[in-house]
């Protein structure tokens, strides 16, 4: 990785340093907590792919179940889950042989999106066709509680203090809240863009980000009210979203673009646009904040981003992080 040097108030361009190929129709990336590695669905081959973040190659797939369309990895990076939206089912994978463990846990009609809570007790998984969230316990892989939300749930994003869920509803143009205690819904729907997906919340858990595919908009919600406070137009069709582990960032696929915007979300304005594959759906940034891996759908490969150390309301007087002789956009990997 190219080391770049920024006086006061600049930043060096966030770039491309690697196109990885993988399977047919890469759709989400998760990466271990230890950020060594990185998992793929492809979703026509019916396999993961899993990268080496240090070297960035595939270095094996592991078969799953047909169509598979997401996965999450549990906090101490022990276990895959994987969402196979044609099976109705979840394949777990265990990551210290790359080997699928146990059967296929059955849940809801078109599972397609899934997280797993701080604690690693619970996978939600977002059900497209049955309008369900399946909360299934990682102890014993069975499927233990369904959550009824809005029309067509397409993802979800846990808060770090595991204690709420929230569910993007695509036919309704809302989110739902759920509260994982009692596995229920609390509070209306929250309004927001038209077709929202995407979903990821801060570090600090104040906020949701909710991208809309149709209005190319990112809403921004509050949790303290659960009320939309700010929307920031990016690119056309934005899909997914991740948050910096600083909380500084907001990282947006645009799909019709082959782009991703940088949200400062100090400022909720777009800070760069960077060109990668074509259809980009969605992506997952390392742990250590330095760089993204960006699924690109139609190219079947996985972008990877050096992310800046300097952008947006960051660079504004703070010479230690973009001061003249300062370093951007550290040489560390993903590890």
């Amino acid at each position: 990785m190219m080391l770049g040097i920024a006086g006061a108030g600049t930043a060096a361009a966030a770039t491309v340093v690697d196109t990885i190929p993988v399977g047919n129709s890469p759709r989400v990336v998760a990466i271990t907590p230890d950020g060594s590695r990185a998992y793929v669905p492809n979703q026509i081959d019916g396999t993961v792919s899993v990268i080496d973040t240090g070297t960035n190659t595939e270095t094996t797939t592991v078969t799953v179940g047909n169509q598979p369309i997401a996965v999450a990895i549990t906090p101490e990076g022990t276990r895959a889950y994987v969402t196979n939206i044609a099976d109705d089912t979840v394949s777990v994978i265990d990551t210290g042989t790359n080997t699928v463990v146990g059967a296929p846990i059955p849940v809801g009609n078109g599972p397609v999106a899934v997280e797993i809570t701080p604690d690693g007790s619970r996978a939600y998984v977002a059900n497209l066709f049955s309008d369900l969230v399946s909360v299934i316990d990682t102890g014993t892989n069975i499927e233990i509680a369904t959550v009824t939300v809005g029309n067509n749930p397409e993802g979800l994003a846990i808060t770090p203090d595991g204690s709420r869920a929230y569910v993007s509803n695509s036919d309704d143009d809302t989110v739902s809240v759920i509260d994982t205690g009692t596995n229920m819904v609390v509070g209306a729907p929250i309004p927001v863009g038209e077709v929202p997906v995407g979903v990821a919340v801060t570090p600090n858990g104040s906020r949701v980000y909710v991208t809309s595919v149709v209005d190319d908009k990112v809403s921004v919600i509050d949790t303290g009210t659960n009320t939309e406070i700010i929307t920031t137009t990016v690119g056309d069709a934005p899909f997914g979203v991740e948050i910096t582990p600083d909380g500084a960032f907001a990282y947006v696929t645009n799909q019709n673009d082959g782009t991703v915007s940088v949200i400062d979300t100090y400022t909720s304005t777009v800070v760069e646009t960077i060109t990668v594959g074509n259809d980009p759906y969605k992506l997952a940034i390392t742990p250590n904040g330095a760089f993204a891996y960006v699924a690109n759908l139609s190219d079947d490969t996985v972008s990877v981003i050096a992310i800046d150390r300097c952008l947006g309301s960051l660079c504004n007087g703070f010479g230690s992080l973009g001061g003249a002789g300062s370093v951007v956009g550290g040489g560390s990997t993903g590890s």
